[in-house]
């Protein structure tokens, strides 16, 4: 590959950097550094550069690096970023220290909740754990402008092996097919929880992505799973929508894009969604019969805490388990309204209480007060009792 100069990051973004290699023929590494916080760690900087950029290749260069305080994960991405942009692709850089992970992933675990952080945003470490959101998304698609997919690919694997997210699902949104290939290829060895999948049509769609990841995770002796959430953004997506919920054994939930399906049908998304309904009840429906989780769009008004409460109340009675947030400060309201309330709690373990009662002493017929208790109610309330469990709104003693 011809060898020219490459740029990567930003130096008028706070905690980013910028970094310019120019190849010359020789005298070694010529490195220029300007740090915001050069007078603690400009050395520590300065021998980062010169090792991540020895290791990915670059013998003879221009360095040019101007740090608005970016962490080292950022800093090693934008190295490798501007060496590959620069025509480097025969080394690479030891992937850094990967932080403690967590327990794996379950594929029922709660996800009420589930944050869009843009992959290429030097400040993923600031937004990763912190507000407390069921799932984390690094989104590498639609968030990420397409020159700066290869920059964002690295800056999100990097944040995976370095940033602790807490009790956080780590989910990365990859790229439609066949940049998808390329995003897996970069993000799985850095080991995520959840591959989100966009503009799925087909159920053949998922099953290349499964293929893609046993192949991936072949080659790196990954045992730990890796769901899969199919984003269902057409018409043509909804009318597959049970096929596209059995496609793989991988699949933990399906989601809809509102967005691009009212793009698709021609209408306008408006605050109540009624245009969206009967998309939305039959994803519902299709992953209530593939046994998986049906996860509801964003709310994108950050600004109308009363619309978007009263849309997760909308959605949670349709039988969605959870939503997208595009800010930190949706997260609350989203677990609020997503959550089983106290009265429900009360009522569901009652129901439970008086079933039990009812088999020990052997009688068929099964009460609470005026009304009678069948089987299917029974099972509703036990799923309630388990939901307020994972969301911790069950109180100590109770069962």
């Amino acid at each position: 590959m011809a060898r020219g100069a490459g740029q990567a990051g930003n130096d008028d973004t706070r905690s980013d950097c910028m970094v310019r290699i120019a190849p010359v023929e020789d005298g070694g590494l010529d490195l220029h550094l300007e740090s915001k916080v050069g007078l603690y760690y400009g050395d520590s900087i300065r021998k980062q550069t010169i090792d991540t950029l020895k290791a990915a290749g670059v013998k003879h260069a221009r360095v040019e690096v101007r740090d608005q305080g970016a962490l080292p994960f950022a800093i090693e991405a934008r190295l490798e970023a501007a060496a590959r942009l620069a025509g480097y692709t025969e080394g690479r850089p030891d992937l850094p220290a990967a932080a403690a992970l967590p327990s794996p992933s379950e594929r029922n675990r709660l996800r009420r909740s589930r944050l869009f952080i843009p992959g290429n945003d030097p400040k993923i470490r600031s937004g990763a754990g912190l507000p407390g959101a069921d799932g984390v998304i690094l989104d590498l698609e639609d968030s990420v402008h397409s020159g700066a997919k290869d920059a964002a690919r690295l800056l999100v694997r990097n944040a995976l092996y370095c940033i602790e997210f807490g009790a956080s699902e780590r989910m990365v949104r990859v790229n439609p097919e066949p940049l998808a290939v390329i995003d897996l290829e970069a993000v799985l060895p850095a080991r995520p929880d959840l591959i989100l999948i966009p503009k799925v049509e087909k159920a053949a769609q998922v099953v290349r992505i499964d293929a893609a990841i046993n192949r991936i995770l072949g080659t790196t002796g990954e045992h730990r799973p890796v769901w899969l959430m199919p984003i269902l953004e057409t018409g043509k997506g909804i009318e597959n929508a049970f096929e596209i919920a059995r496609a793989s054994e991988r699949i933990a939930a399906l989601t809809i894009g509102l967005e691009d399906y009212t793009a698709d049908l021609g209408v306008v998304k408006t605050r109540e969604g009624a245009e969206t309904l009967w998309a939305r009840s039959r994803l519902v429906n299709a992953a209530a019969a593939a046994g998986i989780q049906a996860i509801d769009s964003v709310y994108g008004d950050v600004d109308d805490e009363e619309g978007l409460r009263a849309w997760g109340e909308r959605s949670r009675a349709l039988g969605f388990q959870g939503m997208g947030c595009v800010h930190p400060r949706q997260v609350p309201v989203v677990h609020d309204t997503y959550s089983p309330t106290e009265q429900e709690v009360d009522r569901a373990l009652q129901i439970v209480q008086a079933y039990e009662e009812a088999e020990k002493k052997g009688l068929a017929v099964v009460s609470l007060g005026s009304k009678m208790i069948d089987p299917p109610v029974v099972e509703r309330a036990r799923r309630l009792v388990e939901q307020a469990r994972k969301a911790g709104r069950i109180r100590e003693g109770e069962s």
